[in-house]
This record gives structure tokens, C-alpha cells and sequence, in this order.
């Protein structure tokens, strides 16, 4: 059983790997090189949380989790996340017309504002991914 705020053992590093393995290696490295101790301790509980001990689930695959994540950053607006995880959601299998059926889908349930900008800020990097 855990410590009352203290992540499992071998979550950081679980989470690492599932990190990069989503949002990759250059992404990975410049996040996670702050100057701090407490930078760091912020990175580790994203990491260890985050990344290790929820991504790591088995009862959703990560296509699935990125799509649900997309959801959510388009319904918050978070459009520097929503960039991220599109890259993300591609590298997990989504194809780009599921990431566009995932913004359409917002629009009922978080405004079709949310949607336009989700989908703005994801149209770029699709075509990029169309192109290549």
C-alpha cells in the first residue's frame, strides 16, 4: 500500500517510458531538464501520476486514452496540450480523421467554440501528417 502522497514503486520510471514513447524523445528531454528542485519534483509527480500510474492501466488502450484526452484539453482549452497530444494520439494509432471526429464531438457537449479551436490548433499538424 502506499504512503499517503508518495506514487507506487517504479511509476516515474514507468511513466517515463510511456512518456516517450507517446509524446517522444526531444519533447520528453526539454520538459523534464528543469533547474529546480522543485521543477523536478513537479516533473516526477506529472511523470509518476500522470504518465506511470494512470496511462499505464490496461482497461483502456492508449489510442483510446489520447482521443479522451483530446476531448478534454479542446473542453478546457488548452491549445499548447491539445498540439502535443495530437502528435500524441498519432503516434498511438488514431487515424487523423478520428482526431477530427473527436473535436465534432465536443461541440454538444463543451460549445462549438471549444471545437473550432481544438480543431484549428490540430488541422496543421494533421496535414503535416497527411503530407508525410
Amino acid at each position: 500500500m502506499m504512503e499517503k502522497g508518495t506514487l507506487e514503486p517504479g511509476a516515474v520510471e514507468r511513466g517515463m517510458e510511456i512518456r516517450r514513447e507517446v509524446l517522444g524523445d526531444d519533447y520528453v528531454d526539454r520538459v523534464t531538464a528543469p533547474s529546480t528542485e522543485a521543477g523536478q519534483a513537479f516533473q516526477d509527480l506529472i511523470t509518476g501520476y500522470c504518465w506511470g500510474s494512470i496511462w499505464s492501466r490496461s482497461q483502456l488502450s492508449r489510442r483510446e486514452r489520447s482521443l479522451m484526452t483530446l476531448s478534454m484539453l479542446a473542453a478546457l482549452n488548452r491549445p499548447h496540450e491539445i498540439a502535443l497530444h495530437v502528435v500524441g494520439a498519432l503516434n498511438n494509432g488514431a487515424s487523423p480523421e478520428e482526431i477530427e471526429e473527436v473535436f465534432l464531438h465536443v461541440a454538444p457537449y463543451a460549445g462549438v467554440p471549444a471545437a473550432i479551436d481544438g480543431a484549428n490548433v490540430a488541422r496543421p499538424i494533421l496535414e503535416s501528417w497527411r503530407d508525410n
